[in-house]
């Protein structure tokens, strides 16, 4: 480090009310982006549960779906067409649907209901007691056990409920990747058992799961289900179709982009009047500098390097709280949506680089047009 950059360094760092209020307003800034934005991916990824969770590598759906949570059922003939294409390793159907449970002790609860595939058994889920083979038993259910398994009574091995009016027994429990976002339990059954057991439309299959025999088979599945008049997307389309969803064709993609803005405007009015209080603070010094043969691109300097170390002192503070919080949420507080991404941090660290230069822009414009004979005789 330079010598006019230690200097910098010690005004900042002597003026310790001012520099404590910046970092401060910047850390409460970052806090607030980085808690909006990390609510928003935490709930587009519980959104996109099941996708995650099974696991499949292609999705065909009917063109009108645009979650996974609101599926439309298509024929069997279209399984039989998808088995058909060339291409295709395996395709087979499977039901999402919503059952209510009948609890022991009279009470009611919703909960999502997951047929498999009969023969494959393919997305299941992790089983963490009994056996998965138990699934076959006349029926029988598995019980996920997460955030929302308490919902159901925190059912072990042998428990029995009804199911919309038909008998139900717990013969496994399980784990999967991301709970749902929507606060209800999750029950696995065989594909039949759900289609038989549940109130259905004409058509059955909520989709079809592919697999694709090679990554280069992928378009001309897709072309081929196309003509059929259905869809088909690989899993990541699928999650970032979920995405755009949530993020446009609902209100809770602006309201969190209002609130992130509303933040990043108030670490930007606080940075920016505080530093150029600074700056006035500290003219004569600048002035000082100049006088004695500082140029004005380093004045420029100095002044950047103080914007830039309060902006990453209050960009790490801000982060840290930030995540501690969630952390501790997600610790007290069962499917708690939030998640820190690389995307959450990026934007935080441009919008702390925004208000950085916006700061040393103020400052600048003050310093450089300093006479530095005005500041003597002053």
């Amino acid at each position: 480090m330079n010598g006019l950059l230690r200097i910098a360094l010690k005004l900042l760092l002597n003026d310790k009310g001012k520099f404590a209020t910046l970092v401060i307003g910047i850390t409460f800034s970052v806090f607030l982006m980085m808690q909006m934005t990390s609510m928003f991916s935490g709930i587009l990824y519980q959104s996109a549960s099941n996708i995650v969770n099974v696991g499949a590598r292609m999705w065909v759906m009917d063109p009108a779906v645009q979650t996974p949570q609101n599926s439309i059922p298509m024929p069997n003939y279209v399984l039989d067409a998808v088995r058909s294409i060339p291409g295709v390793k395996f395709a087979v159907p499977f039901y999402v649907g919503a059952g209510l449970v009948k609890l022991n002790d009279g009470t009611y609860q919703s909960a999502t209901i997951i047929g498999l595939d009969d023969a494959s058994l393919f997305g299941r889920p992790t089983i963490i007691s009994g056996n998965i083979l138990d699934i076959y038993k006349n029926n029988a259910f598995i019980m996920v056990k997460d955030a929302n398994y308490a919902k159901l009574g925190s059912p072990k091995i042998g428990t029995s409920f009804e199911i919309n009016d038909h008998r139900a027994v717990v013969v496994a429990l399980a784990h999967t990747p991301v709970s749902g976002l929507f606060g209800l339990p999750t029950l696995y059954t065989t594909y039949n058992r759900a289609t038989q057991d549940l109130p259905s439309t004409r058509y059955l299959i909520s989709y079809l799961l592919v697999q694709p025999k090679s990554t280069r088979d992928i378009a001309a599945i897709e072309q081929q289900v196309k003509q059929l008049g259905y869809l088909a997307l690989t899993d990541q389309q699928f999650i970032a179709r979920n995405d755009r969803f949530y993020e446009f064709q609902t209100g809770m993609g602006t309201n969190i982009l209002i609130m992130t803005l509303i933040s990043f405007l108030v670490g930007l009015s606080i940075a920016g009047e505080t530093f150029y209080m600074f700056v006035l603070d500290n003219l004569e010094h600048f002035g000082a500098l100049k006088a004695i043969g500082a140029k004005s691109g380093e004045l420029i300097q100095m002044i950047v390097f103080q914007s830039l170390v309060v902006g990453f002192l209050g960009f790490g503070f801000g982060v840290l709280l930030s995540s501690t919080m969630i952390a501790i949420a997600k610790l007290k507080i069962a499917n708690y949506a939030a998640m820190v991404t690389y995307e959450n941090l990026f934007l935080a660290l441009i919008m702390v680089l925004i208000i950085s230069a916006f700061s040393s822009y103020i400052g600048i414009r003050k310093v450089i047009r300093i006479d530095p004979f005005d500041v003597f005789r002053g």
